[in-house]
């Protein structure tokens, strides 16, 4: 086993996809995100959907936190949740919130598979769905015993400052922030590559796809599924993309596929996700079993739905 070619290997394609393909996707979206945001666009979108959230245990920031975590990136809304949790916000709308976020699909990976042929409008609305159905079945259900009250110390604006920025501090707060995001993805998609690449070379793959043969025909499930879900469930959502887009590329995958196990494989419940989300707060980590079932209902949701429609 090449252990040196395979960490080469695996530094190519993480530095490939960190610059060529979510950097650029990072800069337009952070710039049209920090630009209505400034014009009080997004604090009006807040005001106007907070009635029409409310009964799913989701409330002003959790909506913040939506629109970031499906528009933007997988570490957009963690400054609205950390707000959340500083403002005393309930035990039980946080779990619902945390629910909602490990259900649904990240921007940072819905957007870079649009060349791919992923349909975006139709994969962010499922998202939504998804993620609603997960935080409504924790709040009404799983947290009803946790209790509701500090709602009233939460605000009902966006977490980030509203003092006025010309154009061109915009652009350039949101290049460095894309920067930031896009190079910070690096050492865990390269890492995680390589865990993927040795596993691959040792023939673990093989094996899991052959043990999983029988089960995957008996309900129809193409076996090239099993490396970008392996991954996935390891490495996040980024090395997700960038397994998916080489076999996408090699011809492995169709657009069809892609589409079809989109509910499934592009949400934030993965082992970085779950590591990331849980360290903002201890009370995360302590209403994570809240979440947790909600979460998986959500998925299993988006799933159903994406496999029908495709």
């Amino acid at each position: 086993m090449d252990i040196v070619g395979i960490i080469m290997s695996a530094g190519k394609s993480s530095v490939d996809v960190a610059l060529y393909t979510l950097l650029p996707v990072m800069v337009v979206m952070l710039i049209i995100m920090k630009y209505l945001e400034q014009k009080g666009v997004l604090d009006i979108i807040v005001r106007v959907m907070s009635p029409v959230f409310r009964p799913f245990g989701i409330t002003g920031l959790a909506i913040f936190a939506l629109i970031q975590l499906n528009f933007v990136s997988f570490a957009a809304p963690l400054a609205a949740l950390a707000m959340m949790e500083k403002r005393g916000t309930s035990d039980r709308h946080l779990a619902a919130t945390l629910a909602m976020m490990f259900a649904m699909g990240q921007g940072n990976v819905f957007y870079p598979l649009v060349p791919f042929g992923l349909h975006w409008g139709e994969a962010i609305l499922i998202s939504i769905i998804g993620g609603l159905a997960a935080a409504a079945l924790t709040y009404h259900l799983l947290a009803r015993k946790l209790p509701a009250a500090s709602v009233e110390r939460e605000h009902e604006e966006a977490p980030e400052s509203k003092t006025p920025a010309g154009l061109i501090a915009i652009i350039n707060g949101a290049g460095s922030d894309a920067i930031r995001l896009a190079l910070g993805s690096v050492p865990m998609l390269l890492l995680s590559l390589t865990v993927v690449g040795i596993l691959k070379a040792a023939g673990a793959i093989e094996g899991l796809t052959s043990l999983l043969a029988p089960l995957l025909a008996y309900f129809s499930i193409s076996e090239m599924y099993v490396l970008p879900a392996l991954t996935k469930c390891l490495a996040g959502g980024t090395a997700y993309f960038g397994v998916m887009s080489d076999l996408m590329q090699k011809g492995l995958i169709t657009p069809q596929q892609l589409n079809a196990s989109a509910g499934f494989l592009i949400q934030t419940l993965d082992l970085p996700g779950i590591g990331i989300f849980l360290g903002i707060a201890s009370r995360f980590v302590r209403l994570f079993r809240y979440a947790l079932p909600g979460a998986l209902l959500g998925i299993l949701l988006r799933t159903i739905i994406h496999a029908v429609i495709y």
